[in-house]
C-alpha cells in the first residue's frame, strides 16, 4: 500500500503539471486568435509580437533591470507585511480583549483604498524607496492579520492545555504546536498576499518611482505601446508563477506533511 501510494503521488503531480501546461497553451491560442480577429493589431498584439518586444527589452538590458527592481520591492514589502501581520494576527486570535479593542481598526484598514495609502505615504515621507515599500506593506498587512487571526482562533486548546500541564517551554510550544496548526493560514496569507503585493507595487512605481515594471508600463502607456505593456506584464506574471510553483507550493506541501502522518 505504501509503495502504491508513493508511486501514485508523482503520477498525480505529473498529471496536474500537464493540465496546467495545456491550460496555458489554450490561453495563448485564444490570445492569438483574438488578436488576429481584431482589425487593428496594435490594439491587441498577439503573443509572438509581445514576446518579440520582451526579447528586445531583454537584449537592451532594460527588462532584467526593471523586473529585478520590482522584485526587490515586492520581496521587502512582502516579508515585512508577513512578519508583522502574522505576529499581530496571532495576538488578535489568542487575546480576546485585544481583538475586541482593535477589530474595528482592522476592518477600517482592510477597506482603506490602496491608492489612498500610497498617496499619503508619498506625501508624508516623500517620493522615496522607504515610502514606496511602506505603502505596499501597509496595504498587505491587514489581510495577513485577518487570515492569521482566524487560524489562531481555531488552535487545538487541548494540546495547549496539555503543554501547560507538562510545563513545556514556550518556544517549543510555538514551534511544535502553534506553528504547525497555523501553517495553512500562514500559507494562505502568503499566497494571496503575494498576488496583492506585486499589483500594489506596480501602482506605487507608476505613481512615484523612476524605475521598475510599473514605471515602464507608464512609459509605454505614454506612447500607447500596448505590446510593451503586455510584454512587461507577461514577464512579471511569469516570475510570480515561478515563485508560486518553485517556492510556495513545495513549502506548503512540506508544512502540511505532519497532517498526513
Amino acid at each position: 500500500m505504501t509503495v502504491s501510494n508513493g508511486a501514485a503521488q508523482p503520477a498525480a503531480h505529473r498529471q496536474r503539471l500537464l493540465f496546467r501546461c495545456l491550460s496555458l497553451i489554450v490561453f495563448f491560442l485564444f490570445w492569438q486568435i483574438l488578436s488576429a480577429a481584431i482589425a487593428d493589431p496594435a490594439m491587441l498584439p498577439g503573443p509572438l509580437a509581445t514576446l518579440s518586444v520582451a526579447w528586445s527589452e531583454l537584449l537592451h538590458g532594460e527588462l532584467l533591470y526593471h523586473v529585478g527592481i520590482t522584485l526587490l520591492r515586492v520581496t521587502a514589502a512582502f516579508c515585512g507585511a508577513m512578519i508583522v501581520g502574522v505576529a499581530v494576527g496571532i495576538t488578535f486570535g489568542r487575546l480576546a480583549l485585544v481583538d475586541d479593542l482593535f477589530d474595528s481598526w482592522l476592518v477600517i484598514a482592510l477597506n482603506v483604498p490602496a491608492l489612498v495609502t500610497i498617496v499619503l505615504c508619498y506625501v508624508w515621507f516623500g517620493l522615496s524607496e522607504v515610502a514606496a515599500i511602506l505603502a505596499v506593506a501597509l496595504n498587505k498587512a491587514p489581510t495577513v492579520v485577518a487570515i492569521t487571526r482566524e487560524g489562531a482562533r481555531s488552535l487545538d486548546r487541548s494540546l495547549l492545555e496539555m503543554a501547560a500541564v507538562f510545563r513545556v517551554p514556550r518556544l517549543r510550544v510555538i514551534r511544535r504546536i502553534v506553528l504547525p496548526q497555523l501553517a495553512p493560514s500562514i500559507m494562505a496569507a502568503a499566497r494571496t498576499g503575494l498576488a496583492l503585493t506585486w499589483k500594489i507595487v506596480l501602482v506605487v512605481e507608476l505613481l512615484g518611482r523612476p524605475d521598475g515594471v510599473g514605471f515602464q508600463i507608464r512609459r509605454f502607456f505614454n506612447y500607447f505601446d500596448i505590446a510593451g505593456i503586455l510584454a512587461y506584464t507577461l514577464v512579471f506574471v511569469a516570475v510570480i508563477l515561478a515563485i508560486e510553483t518553485l517556492i510556495l507550493r513545495p513549502l506548503d506541501r512540506e508544512l502540511s506533511r505532519w497532517r498526513k502522518v
